[in-house]
């Protein structure tokens, strides 16, 4: 086995899948995070002798708490998996849309960091790396930026995403005398089934995963509680 170990969630598809194959030819022992069994272990047989299957769904704390328990030591937790259900305004957008957003893009990501935090405390060098997204940005939303036009839809979960922002600073704040690297980072529009938008651009998923990489691989004095592009620019909050 590998001497580097690293979690991905959601990684049977889209930007999850390329950041656990990059991983892996980083020479990691990947945990292929996947709700679906089949599709999970399909990934990991593309990946190669580097890859486990780790059936996880971010929602299930009964399942996480199982997938913990196969895991002895973790240098790397990437959460990746996500949803956006709708790109509707706040106005037209249901309490319900909310709550199953946020059950998977805040409360999962607390939920698995939190139990796989015993293991990542084990490495000498923890790293974090939430997939938020530039939408998340206040700054941003409220003024040209270089990568979306302002408006107010996907309400649900680009709200969801700005929580995990504040998640990812204040996890990097409470673990930073334990040598954890903790950010987030904004991967752009790529060709993903996230929802109707990601769907019909022709964003490189890849290109995206590379960002993630990065911050997998930071160095002892890299930064944490930031917030960056997929090209390593820093992204205002």
């Amino acid at each position: 086995m590998n001497e580097r170990t690293a979690l991905v969630t959601g990684a049977n598809k889209g930007i999850g899948k390329h950041i656990a194959r990059l991983l892996a030819a980083a020479g990691f022992t990947v945990y292929v995070g996947s709700r679906d069994p089949e599709r999970g272990q399909r990934a990991v047989e593309e990946f190669g002798a580097g890859a486990r299957l780790l059936v996880l769904d971010v929602t299930d704390p009964d399942g996480i708490g199982q997938a913990a328990a196969q895991v002895d030591r973790l240098d790397v937790l990437v959460n990746n998996a996500g949803i956006s259900p709708s790109l509707a305004s706040p106005t037209d957008t249901g309490v319900e849309e909310y709550r199953r957003t946020y059950e998977t893009n805040v409360f999962g990501v607390v939920a698995v960091t939190n139990a796989f935090l015993p293991v990542l405390r084990r490495s000498p060098r923890p790293r974090v790396v939430n997939v938020s997204s530039g939408t998340a940005s206040l700054a941003w939303s409220t003024s040209p930026n270089p990568q979306f036009s302002p408006g107010s839809g996907a309400a649900a979960y680009r709200s969801s995403k700005a929580a995990l922002n504040a998640l990812t600073v204040l996890y990097a704040q409470a673990l930073a005398e334990e040598g954890f690297k903790v950010n987030a980072l904004a991967p752009g529009l790529r060709a993903t089934d996230l929802n109707a938008r990601a769907s019909a651009a022709g964003g490189d998923p890849a290109e995206a995963a590379r960002g993630a990489l990065r911050l997998a691989l930071l160095p002892d004095d890299g930064p944490t509680g930031g917030f960056f592009s997929w090209d390593g620019t820093p992204v205002p909050w």
